[in-house]
């Protein structure tokens, strides 16, 4: 099993640097983007588990992202952080297709603790897909019995 990537998006370059080097402490591994765009591109060359969203940024804001995140990237969990949280983005985010929602400052065992959530999330989902996969190629004993007639 692979381990998890987690990717850190968030227009607060002290926010970026401090969580990164805490969650490589703990042995993840983390990338980091400073825009919503920069977050997609990475995403496309990259295979990210979870994504660690701030709402407010500037110009493609969190709720974009997440927008684009979910459509172009369905199995990537996504969760939003933020200082200025209201029930209404917090709905939002979540009819959205983010999986949680922390405040800022989010305590790092918080959100270590929800990206693992995620990650086992997202592994069950990959392992319902395998398996649905696998289902499909397999024949069955009728299909097997009628091919030796």
């Amino acid at each position: 099993m692979e381990p998890m990537k987690i990717m850190l998006v968030d227009d607060e370059e002290r926010f970026l640097s401090t969580t990164k080097k805490l969650l490589l402490k703990k042995g993840l591994e983390v990338l980091t983007a400073a825009s919503g765009p920069e977050a997609l591109e990475l995403l496309r060359t990259h295979n990210i588990h979870v994504v660690i969203l701030d709402v407010k940024m500037p110009g493609m804001d969190g709720m974009e992202t997440l927008k684009a995140i979910k459509h172009t990237y369905p199995l990537v969990e996504v969760i939003m952080l933020t200082g200025h949280a209201t029930v209404e983005s917090a709905i939002d985010g979540l009819k959205s297709g983010a999986m949680d929602y922390l405040m800022k400052p989010a305590d790092m065992e918080d959100l270590i603790g929800k990206a693992e959530e995620a990650f086992e999330k997202r592994q069950r989902i990959e392992e319902r897909i395998r398996m649905a996969q696998m289902r499909k190629t397999m024949k069955s004993p009728r299909e097997i019995l009628k091919e030796e007639v």
